[in-house]
């Protein structure tokens, strides 16, 4: 009906926001109890780390041939550090050792954070 399609206009109040202030991110601040804890959880999280002895592209041809006893040559020379990725992002070089008959690997450079995010990019 007519009368029902005219609708009296509602009043609504519209108020400021009311926002915390923000704090400086490269302020020092005192970490708190809340803050310290939510860091230890991240302490527990599984990463992958990957040490790159080096690559090699190859054809398609060229793997297809490869069979027990084929050597595939890494462009990286012997002694060369090694490459050592978490998450696949590099963060640090080291050099293979060898530990109880394992191999290992000594961090002998940590990649600067500005230059991870730069070779992430």
């Amino acid at each position: 009906t007519p009368q029902e399609a005219v609708r009296t206009p509602r009043r609504t109040t519209v108020s400021p926001a009311e926002f915390a202030p923000f704090v400086d991110a490269c302020e020092p601040t005192e970490a708190s109890d809340t803050e310290a804890s939510d860091i230890g959880l991240l302490l527990d999280v599984v990463l992958n780390l990957t040490v790159e002895l080096g690559r090699r592209r190859m054809t398609v041809r060229d793997v297809l041939n490869l069979a027990p006893g084929s050597v595939v040559e890494l462009e990286k020379l012997a002694g060369e550090p090694v490459d050592i990725f978490v998450n696949n992002t590099a963060i640090a070089k080291g050099e293979v050792v060898v530990v109880d008959e394992k191999f290992g690997v000594r961090i002998t450079e940590i990649i600067s954070p500005a230059r991870r995010v730069t070779s992430a990019a």
